[in-house]
């Protein structure tokens, strides 16, 4: 990646954290789930004006002329032919979805935002009305503000010149409602070409209100390529065009981050959800037998591990296993309460197994699902100890193997801390014994640090500068 891009992530990632960003979606999010660009939608209707729809420039004046000559009936229809199908969220939607980002817009008239959203089980507002504004969705996990209507109304979808000059009169209380966002909110802008001319009119009017103090918004291009087009003269022009509509971008404070290939705007996004997925750390394991070491030596060091986790900024997620879970907790507390101003929530999720379901059947497809749910909010994985009693018998926990299962499976960084013994020394043997499964062999001081969990200690706290040592790394990926 580009020092460019890398310092976009950073500060991506630290307006996530202060939960800051909002998104703004344009066709180009769309269009690789199958959906067709505004050209291609508007190509049968300029067919039969006898017009060439790839010399005009003025889509929403081509649509405007239709209007003039056949009525709206044939556009509403053509754009439910084009966008009513149902496709499938692309896999940009999806690693969006995974993000705590609460606050969406889009020009968009399909319901890839949407489905994304409660396909990961968040409860999604849906606007796109004006008394849609006025409710509020119970418990709601997203807001997803549809500006220019929706494919099950495409009556009153905003298409033509028509539309958007009686917009700013119409649909006041939306730009109302995007103009304080983009006061307060830092927006990434994707699929977006800004030729939309009600965002043109509400950014116009933030800029004259803030001048130089607007906010710092971010839009992803791809830059242009020889490759891209058929001769050398289409290709300058649109190279000049694409440099001057970047300069004008910063008008407003829209920050230009430009990729080769497409493929990078998924890479990037990528990146960002891993890199925030591993400020989150699970905690897997159990015990009924310390051995090699005893109960109160194991549990000063659980609560010791919890409290640096968090004074270093990590937050904590655990299914509280028998034996080690509450020590681990407990420092994770503490932490919050030295260092967090007492914000438990924010940092930490505590989610105990439901242990009083007597059909096994039951209990263990509940715990399935349930692994999954609170495995997944983490990043990187710890696997401890890991014993049970079973028929007076201490054996492998058989649960941290699942664990360990759905972990790999979610692509969690995996952390067993071998010398622990049990089912965790398993695990550690079987990941040294192939490396390339679950590391990037290159990362040669990774191996390293994880090859050395495995090394005996005479004292569990001895593993702490060894535990935080992997856990950095990992999260530098």
């Amino acid at each position: 990646m580009t020092k460019e891009q890398e310092l976009f992530i950073q500060r991506f990632l630290s307006e996530l954290e202060e939960d800051n960003i909002a998104i703004f979606a344009g066709a180009g999010l769309s269009s690789t789930a199958g959906y067709v660009n505004w050209k291609e939608l508007l190509r049968p209707l300029a067919d039969e004006l006898n017009l060439n729809i790839d010399e005009e420039q003025d889509l929403v004046g081509v649509a405007q002329f239709y209007l003039n000559e056949n009525g709206r009936n044939r556009i509403s229809q053509q754009l439910m032919d084009e966008i009513a199908t149902a496709k499938q969220p692309t896999e940009n939607h999806k690693i969006l979805s995974k993000l705590p980002i609460r606050t969406y817009w889009t020009t968009n008239y399909d319901k890839l935002i949407e489905k994304s959203l409660e396909d990961v089980n968040k409860i999604v507002d849906v606007k796109y009305t004006i008394n849609h504004l006025a409710v509020t969705k119970k418990k709601r996990d997203a807001i997803v503000y549809k500006m220019h209507g929706d494919i099950d109304h495409s009556d009153n979808a905003v298409l033509t010149k028509d539309d958007y000059e009686k917009y700013p009169f119409k649909m006041k209380p939306y730009i109302t409602s995007l103009s304080g966002d983009l006061v307060s909110k830092t927006f990434l802008f994707l699929g977006f070409s800004f030729t939309d001319p009600n965002l043109d009119y509400i950014m116009s009017r933030v800029k004259a209100y803030f001048e130089e103090h607007q906010r710092q918004h971010y839009c992803i291009f791809k830059q242009c390529s020889e490759g891209d087009f058929e001769s050398q003269r289409l290709y300058e022009n649109a190279k000049i065009r694409q440099a001057l509509l970047i300069k004008d971008l910063s008008r407003f404070q829209i920050k230009t981050i430009l990729v080769e290939r497409y493929s990078d705007i998924t890479e990037i996004l990528y990146r960002i959800e891993r890199v925030y997925r591993r400020k989150t750390i699970f905690l897997s394991g159990s015990a009924h037998d310390y051995s090699p070491f005893n109960k109160a030596d194991v549990e000063s060091f659980l609560c010791l591990l919890g409290k640096v986790l968090i004074e270093r900024n990590y937050k904590i997620s655990s299914g509280i296993g028998l034996g080690i879970g509450n020590a681990f907790i407990t420092g994770a507390i503490q932490g919050v309460y030295a260092h967090h101003n007492g914000y438990v929530n924010d940092y930490l999720n505590m989610r105990p197994f439901p242990q009083y379901i007597e059909d096994k059947k039951l209990r263990d497809e509940t715990w399935r699902k349930y692994r999954y749910e609170v495995i997944g909010s983490a990043g990187i994985a710890i696997f401890f100890i890991g014993n049970k009693v079973e028929n007076g018998n201490v054996v492998l926990a058989d649960g941290v193997r699942k664990e360990f299962e759905i972990a790999h499976e979610l692509g969690l960084a995996l952390v067993p801390v071998g010398c622990s013994g049990f089912m965790a020394q398993e695990l550690w043997s079987e990941v040294m014994a192939e490396v390339s499964k679950y590391y990037d062999e290159s990362n040669v001081d990774l191996i390293q640090a994880i090859s050395e969990l495995g090394d005996e200690v005479e004292k569990p706290e001895q593993l702490i500068s060894k535990i935080v040592n992997v856990i950095d790394l990992m999260s530098k990926e």
